[in-house]
């Protein structure tokens, strides 16, 4: 296993600069953001796919910095009821796929998306409950008739491009939010579609992390290091479905954290140990999303603290000697 970074959280510095700390910490890669949510601060693919010198001095940046890319991150809705959005969406992710071949990186990041609740939509609806039987119809609708013919074609276009694993990550307010809704569209559409992991997303919706790890097995091929802390008091009087501004720590139900600020050591190697049982030995990705500390101090202690419950050592059968 080996650190990288979502770059986000270096939006502010220049990407040699950004690659130089990283590489100054320990870590080994970056999750560049080339469009969507996580912008464009250090690569915009829709214009690099265009422009073959721009894209080997980014491939020649890497070399030189001894760094390496771990995923490309395009995260937005590419099934939105808005055509606008939705077809920006899509040529990022296309274009981010296309970037990703000529890179030799094998993963591309992002979401699952949510469409409307019909053909005359305007904004996503996110079903959370199975009556009265509108929702269900509004389900069948986006899953039938948007969501698994859209990442039918996507997957094909990614894998034509170059892409091995399109890494859905699991968020609640898309239709993949869960490990059960992430398996019904893999089996839908195929295994190119795979889960890009974050706990952070599963542990407020109250989900046994472990578990959900065993259950999707290979099915996972990126993980995001990001905690969530629980509003204990909060969440017994009003759950955890929270619309509150995540700037209301106090108030909320819960908070995303720095890794070992939501939950311990113990429960990290746990999650650390359930993937190496499956198989996964791969990028763990640090997100920095803490909304109580500054990016240059969450990044540091996250750092540290994945250093500590992370298996490094990529043969676990070796003699203790060697």
């Amino acid at each position: 296993m080996r650190l990288s970074v979502v770059s986000p959280v270096l939006g502010s510095m220049k990407l040699d600069a950004a690659l130089d700390l990283l590489k100054g910490l320990g870590v080994d890669a970056i999750e560049l953001g080339c469009g969507g949510y996580p912008g464009t601060a250090h690569a915009d693919a829709t214009l690099l796919v265009k422009d073959k010198k721009k894209t080997a001095a980014l491939k020649d940046l890497f070399l030189k910095k001894g760094m390496e890319i771990s995923a490309l991150a395009v995260h937005s809705n590419p099934v939105h009821p808005d055509k606008a959005f939705a077809d920006k969406a899509n040529a990022e992710f296309e274009a981010a796929c296309v970037l990703a071949g000529a890179l030799n990186v094998p993963r591309v990041v992002t979401f699952s998306g949510c469409p409307g609740d019909g053909s005359k939509s305007v904004a996503p609806n996110w079903v959370t409950c199975a009556w009265p039987g509108d929702y269900t119809t509004v389900l069948e609708y986006q899953w039938n008739d948007r969501l698994i013919p859209y990442w039918t074609k996507a997957a094909k276009f990614a894998v034509n491009a170059g892409v091995s694993h399109v890494c859905l990550e699991m968020h609640p307010g898309f239709c993949v939010y869960t490990p059960g809704t992430l398996m019904r569209l893999r089996n839908a559409v195929g295994e190119t579609i795979c889960a890009n992991f974050d706990p952070s997303h599963l542990f407020w919706q109250g989900i046994d992390i472990v578990a959900a790890i065993k259950y999707l097995g290979g099915a996972i091929k990126y993980f995001h290091a990001k905690d969530t802390a629980i509003n204990k008091e909060e969440t017994a009087v009003n759950g955890v479905l929270d619309t509150k501004s995540y700037n209301d720590e106090l108030r909320r139900s819960w908070i995303f954290r720095t890794v070992g600020y939501g939950h311990g050591q113990e429960e990290w190697k746990n999650i650390i140990s359930a993937l190496r049982m499956t198989g996964y030995n791969g990028f763990l990705s640090i997100e920095h999303e803490d909304s109580l500390m500054t990016p240059a101090e969450g990044l540091k202690k996250a750092v540290a603290f994945m250093k500590e419950v992370m298996i490094a050592d990529d043969n676990k059968t070796a003699a203790w000697w060697t």
